[in-house]
């Protein structure tokens, strides 16, 4: 592993990436630190504890406590991530944007130029919102969490949040760019990772006055190994289908111009279907805490509430629905076809067009199936061993899920790289560029 890491440092472009990126996600941590103006920070801390099961909560998480703060990073790249998916769904009803996406590097310039400029209508949107959501909240202890109310704080704190959203884009592209993964996705991982140091000395600290025991404790590092192997085995794998390239020969006829395949991942969708599911499923719960003196949302809010199994059944339906839902959004078995017959390629035993697409959606479905259940698995488990015994922290497996995905993510860049450099790959066998399965 020490050669490993000597051999990494050894190349001065990757090292210089790896520096870049570890230099831009400290300034992100930097200033998940900095206040909203006019915010009663300990009044806000107070009153998100009681928040922890609703969509503020959840949306924290992936903004390393900013939120609970109401820093100038509080919206995190969700804004970014929310325009990425509508961007998406706008491209199936709108054909100029479909087009777009056919043109090659320069549709994809333009699709993410339109992608900012719908983010900074999200952000202004979202933190307009957040503004006037938090102006008449009191923490448990009756504290104002607004020190000056109407739209002078209102202005001030939507211009802070999405400047510091855009700020975020702009950092994240130029991780991307400069660094090593992809930008968002580490700005996310880089959150979700900074809550782990604060959750173990919480833990080890109940642990030692006697409120939790050793044994849920062990049980709960056995169950995050497994997740932790499950999830590494679950996003490396692929299902390959087979591609043939021709071309035409001297004599007219064809000859085999070489092999490839299709990867599909067992798991096509990624982690958005989880955020999804767990956007509506909070939403309840979201409400409720904006408007505590309703009594049709607090009773809405009890009915789907942890505490009891509708939660949990409405939860993996949802992650099934989306699922399905947004891979066949991303994944059009039609354009994939054509683009294979475009190439010169054919599927052995399929024939050009109609056939090849129906073979892919079929093995497609299957997949999303598959990936389906996964999901659903590692998103709902967790929660009921939460439930069961007690446990004082959130073990998520939404969270685990992201930090495994990117993780994976960056080694595929670094071992890119040294593979580029006559270099062995990061892991042996490069295991982790993806197994066949089938």
């Amino acid at each position: 592993m020490f050669k490993k890491i000597e051999e990494i440092f050894s190349i001065p472009e990757l090292r210089k990436r790896i520096l870049m990126t570890l230099m831009l996600l400290a300034v992100f941590r930097i200033g998940a630190h900095v206040p909203t103006p006019g915010v009663n920070g300990h009044a806000l801390s107070q009153f998100f504890q009681n928040a922890g099961n609703s969509l503020l909560g959840f949306f924290d998480m992936f903004t390393g406590g900013a939120l609970e703060k109401l820093t100038v990073f509080a919206m995190g790249v969700m804004p970014y991530i929310s325009a990425s998916i509508i961007m998406e769904l706008l491209a199936v009803v709108i054909p100029t944007l479909a087009e777009l996406k056919k043109r090659g590097s320069e549709g994809r310039a333009k699709i993410t130029k339109y992608t900012r400029y719908l983010t900074v209508v999200v952000a202004v949107i979202q933190g307009l919102a957040i503004s006037i959501g938090i102006e008449n909240m009191r923490a448990p202890d009756g504290s104002p969490i607004v020190f000056m109310d109407g739209w002078q704080f209102r202005f001030i704190a939507t211009l802070t949040l999405t400047t510091g959203t855009m700020f975020l884009v702009w950092l994240g592209e130029k991780i991307t760019s400069y660094g090593v993964g992809n930008g968002m996705s580490l700005i996310i991982m880089a959150g979700i990772i900074s809550s782990f140091p604060g959750a173990v000395i919480n833990t080890y600290s109940l642990m030692e006055t006697g409120t939790i025991q050793i044994i849920p404790l062990i049980i709960a590092a056995a169950i995050m190994v497994g997740a932790f192997i499950a999830i590494v085995f679950m996003e490396t794998s692929q299902r390959r289908l087979p591609i043939q390239y021709v071309r035409k020969g001297n004599a007219g006829g064809t000859v085999n111009a070489g092999n490839s395949y299709l990867p599909l991942r067992l798991n096509p969708a990624g982690v958005i279907p989880i955020i999804f599911a767990s956007t509506l499923i909070t939403l309840p719960a979201t409400l409720a805490t904006f408007m505590p003196q309703d009594p049709l949302v607090q009773k809405i809010n009890f009915f789907f509430s942890p505490e009891y199994p509708v939660y949990y059944v409405l939860e993996l339906i949802l992650i099934v629905f989306f699922t399905y839902f947004y891979t066949s959004i991303i994944f059009n078995p039609t354009d994939i076809a054509d683009n294979i017959n475009k190439s010169g390629g054919v599927m052995p035993g399929k024939r050009p067009g109609i056939e090849t697409a129906n073979y892919i959606d079929y093995v497609l479905t299957r997949l999303t199936f598959v990936g389906a259940i996964y999901l659903a698995v590692v998103s709902v488990m967790p929660q009921l061993f939460i439930r069961a015994f007690g446990l004082p922290f959130y073990f998520g497996g939404t969270s685990l899920l992201i930090v495994v995905g990117v993780g994976l993510d960056v080694i595929q860049k670094i071992e890119s790289h040294l593979l580029t450099h006559n270099y062995d790959g990061f892991l042996k066998k490069g295991r982790i560029r993806g197994r066949n399965w089938s």
